[in-house]
């Protein structure tokens, strides 16, 4: 038994070793060294790396060309690619004979934006062996505004290399953290209205508390002030009568009697062939 329990101790100290090695590494996993001295980092930088926070645990592929001149892209934010150690944020692998090349490196970012972008620069990767007097590489990603999806659509777009200096790659990608957050601007008309109907809100529902719990009304009484608003109704019903009714009020009539003044006098003879003899 002895033995069995020096095995089991022996294997759980090894594994308690291997948790703190692995917390420990993910402790001290490299992220993005903005451009200029530690602790001076512009304030502006820092807050864009830390909205996009949520792109750092995603990795973006990108396969472009056809034959021999096939490359793959792979891009990841603030975080090193595969099993670099160096660094490397954003690689270029030949796919006929499986060489990798480093754009940009993590350690040498430079991060700014606008109101519906944002551009990520990685500065540092290998040199070129002829082109741009052989200086590095440099990876330049713009991120674009798309309110439908958290990261997609990474693609190259081309490599500038003929330039002396400052060559670079562009690449291109989707993200809603690129846009500028949503405000509603509610009209002076909108606010009066929302105001009003609020006010009649609480007009009607406390009225009608007050009629049934206090003054014990029911059915239609427990209405705030019935009384006043039917007259009200009733004299808007005379006055869209009044506007609205197309015939006079009073119809004259369409005949008209005739008056004693209108008859004429008429003779006495004309009767008297009337009375009895």
């Amino acid at each position: 038994m002895v033995p069995f329990c020096s095995c089991g101790r022996t294997r759980l100290l090894l594994l308690l070793l291997a948790v703190m090695v692995r917390e420990s590494w993910q402790a001290e996993e490299k992220t993005c060294d903005l451009v200029g001295e530690k602790g001076r980092e512009s304030e502006r930088e820092l807050a864009v790396l830390k909205r996009m926070t949520p792109l750092f645990n995603k990795s973006f592929e990108s396969t472009v060309g056809q034959g021999l001149d096939t490359y793959m892209y792979i891009f990841r934010v603030c975080r090193e690619v595969g099993n670099h150690s160096t660094g490397a944020g954003l690689v270029q692998i030949d796919r006929n004979n499986g060489k990798e090349t480093v754009v940009g490196r993590i350690n040498e970012t430079h991060v700014f934006n606008g109101s519906n972008w944002i551009m990520l620069i990685y500065k540092g990767g290998d040199e070129y062996d002829s082109h741009c007097d052989k200086e590095q590489r440099r990876a330049v990603v713009m991120i674009s505004c798309n309110r439908h999806t958290l990261a997609g659509n990474f693609n190259p777009v081309f490599e500038e290399r003929s330039k002396v200096q400052e060559c670079f790659y562009l690449f291109e990608m989707d993200s809603s953290l690129a846009c500028s957050p949503e405000v509603s601007h509610l009209s002076v008309g909108s606010i009066l209205l929302v105001t009003f109907a609020s006010l009649v809100a609480v007009y009607i529902i406390g009225g009608f508390l007050y009629q049934r719990l206090v003054v014990g009304a029911k059915g239609m009484e427990q209405f705030p002030h019935l009384a006043f608003w039917q007259d009200v109704g009733n004299l808007v019903a005379d006055g869209c009568d009044f506007v609205c009714r197309s015939k006079p009020r009073n119809v004259p009539a369409t005949y008209r009697g005739v008056g004693d003044d209108q008859l004429g006098e008429e003779s006495e003879e004309r009767d008297d062939h009337l009375l009895p003899m």
